[in-house]
């Protein structure tokens, strides 16, 4: 697949989704976004239509679900390299997904962070697989950490071993504003898609550009913030109940979004609910 000329199809029944992820696209000149499709009967069609370099592939389609479309795919595109980029994180569908001859698998609530990342492996012939599934990633798959060889992704025999990777927090430094927003723009988009609930810690003018962005791009923020799924805090006010002699104090940290956290849960109703700080 020649980096020059990457053509992709991006499949997604959610259409501001859709949205997100070709705008991410777009900011790489050498990929091209030739197609989408809302189901995976359309999929189908337009991978055998258009033979993409790549797919970016959703699993939760109407019709016919990835899984299958995929399968389908595979027959009448063999060409085409396929991006799992799901919802579903559990380990046997991730597992299949792989299986099945998948390049790689993102979940929503990270595309922001790892989309490109990903694609960027496909395109230089490894594996890649999101970081939080780390519990069950597949030997052999790209994550943030690590690399495989083009001998792995050959062979499409499954493999079941569990890497020892203690859990962390991403640090990230930014050398200036637009870095800094663009960044956290495709963060929370990615997360609230998904369905998560974002807290984000952000001075006034910060935060005021990140609504902006988010609004720009099709988020319904309003939206978010009545459901609770989308907290912002000041850091003036919030600061001085986190730290204690001027140092982070962890035990201070919990209770202040502890009890933004429960606020959340009671609001999702009984549904299961993630949380992701910024």
């Amino acid at each position: 697949m020649e980096t020059a000329t990457v053509r992709i199809l991006v499949v997604d029944d959610y259409e501001p989704f859709r949205r997100f992820v070709c705008s991410m696209l777009e900011q790489r000149p050498e990929l091209r976004v030739v197609g989408e499709a809302s189901d995976g009967l359309e999929a189908v069609q337009k991978g055998e239509e258009l033979q993409p370099s790549l797919i970016l592939l959703d699993i939760g389609l109407p019709m016919l679900n990835g899984i299958e479309a995929a399968r389908r795919i595979h027959k009448l595109s063999p060409t085409s390299k396929i991006l799992f980029l799901s919802m579903e994180s559990s380990a046997d569908m991730v597992q299949e997904a792989f299986d099945l001859g998948a390049c790689a698998y993102v979940l929503k609530s990270q595309a922001g962070g790892e989309l490109l990342a990903a694609v960027d492996a496909v395109i230089q012939g490894n594996q890649f697989v999101s970081s939080v599934l780390r519990d069950h990633v597949l030997a052999g798959a790209q994550t943030p950490d690590q690399l495989c060889s083009e001998d792995v992704l050959a062979s499409n025999a499954p493999v079941t071993q569990k890497l020892d990777i203690p859990g962390h927090h991403a640090v990230q430094l930014y050398s200036d504003d637009e870095s800094f927003l663009n960044d956290f723009t495709r963060f929370i988009t990615g997360a609230l898609y998904a369905q998560k609930v974002v807290i984000v810690v952000t001075t006034e003018l910060h935060r005021v550009h990140l609504l902006q962005r988010l609004r720009a791009g099709g988020v319904d923020v309003a939206a978010a913030f009545g459901q609770k799924r989308f907290v912002a805090l000041d850091v003036p006010d919030s600061l001085p109940k986190r730290t204690l002699g001027g140092l982070p104090d962890p035990v201070r940290f919990a209770r202040v979004v502890g009890d933004v956290i429960a606020e959340a849960a009671k609001a999702a109703k009984g549904k299961r609910t993630q949380i992701a700080v910024g």
